[in-house]
């Protein structure tokens, strides 16, 4: 993640071959981005399992954060602790920046952007749309990342340059349809007023498109663009970790992503979708105000 929020991702996969290690301060190489996904992958997993085990449970000690609505629980703050800890234990000069609270300071180039439960709310009243997401920044660049769905048993996962999988299987984002055909995921702001003004976009774009989805998971929803089961996501005010993971399994597979300024995803505003849908959807996006909504 760029300083400034943006994602940094490719534009489209390369069909030539992974990306190398280059040179880190002189002497240091960068670590091997397979690795490091290797290592993302493990710990998603062992913290999706946490979270299936502590399932029965989950309604317990739940706190809030930022609104009324936007809850945290003990399974968060476990699946986070646990995530950390193997970590550090594997590359102890590694930075961590996690949704609960982990903010730890690295000296190794490498950063780990984790969500330990995207979707509390689903996984509070047992909707099966959360996940565990894990990315690696090397000098703030996603260069792996892994989303685990313990609920369906999948595991999306991606190296920059190198690829998109679900479970192993590669995924290929095709062209995309006409706007009207489009099904389009989206999210809601915590913020009742916020809220609000998404909905005022929502009043626009959905009689524009096929129809629109909204299943309170954003690391879920861009793997979802990337496997062909939405068309397109979008989404205002995004933090890191609800993005960086995701937003490189979309590009990897294929899809683009960017932001409605031009730029890159970012925490301001994300979007995702097939490559012919992209320039369309964000115009309605525009017309529609959801820059300020």
């Amino acid at each position: 993640m760029a300083g400034d929020g943006r994602v940094r991702v490719s534009e489209r996969r390369s069909t030539g071959p992974p990306v190398t290690a280059r040179p880190y301060c002189g002497s240091v190489s960068e670590p091997d981005p397979d690795e490091l996904l290797d290592l993302a992958r493990s710990v998603a997993e062992a913290a999706g399992q946490l979270l299936l085990d502590g399932s029965a449970r989950r309604r317990t000690d739940v706190g809030t954060k930022t609104s009324p609505t936007d809850m945290v629980t003990e399974m968060d703050r476990a699946s986070e602790a646990l995530v950390v800890e193997r970590l550090l234990r594997a590359r102890p000069d590694d930075g961590v920046l996690g949704e609960e609270g982990t903010a730890r300071p690295g000296t190794s180039g490498v950063r780990w952007v984790v969500d330990p439960l995207d979707g509390t709310t689903n996984y509070l009243y047992g909707f099966p749309a959360w996940a565990v997401s894990v990315a690696a920044e090397v000098g703030g660049e996603v260069v792996a990342a892994v989303v685990a769905d313990p609920s369906h048993g999948e595991v999306f996962a991606a190296t920059l340059g190198g690829g998109a999988t679900c479970n192993g299987r590669p995924l290929a984002t095709g062209p995309g349809p006409a706007l009207g055909t489009a099904l389009v995921g989206t999210g809601f702001s915590y913020e009742s007023a916020r809220r609000e003004r998404q909905a005022a976009v929502l009043h626009q774009v959905l009689p524009r498109v096929r129809d629109v989805r909204r299943a309170g998971a954003a690391a879920l929803d861009l793997c979802w663009v990337a496997a062909g089961r939405l068309d397109a996501f979008y989404e205002r005010g995004l933090q890191p970790w609800d993005l960086a993971a995701g937003a490189l399994v979309a590009t990897e597979a294929g899809a683009r992503t960017g932001g409605l300024d031009g730029g890159p995803p970012s925490t301001a505003f994300a979007l995702a979708a097939a490559p012919a849908l992209f320039e369309p959807l964000r115009h309605l996006l525009e017309m529609a105000g959801a820059a300020g909504a």
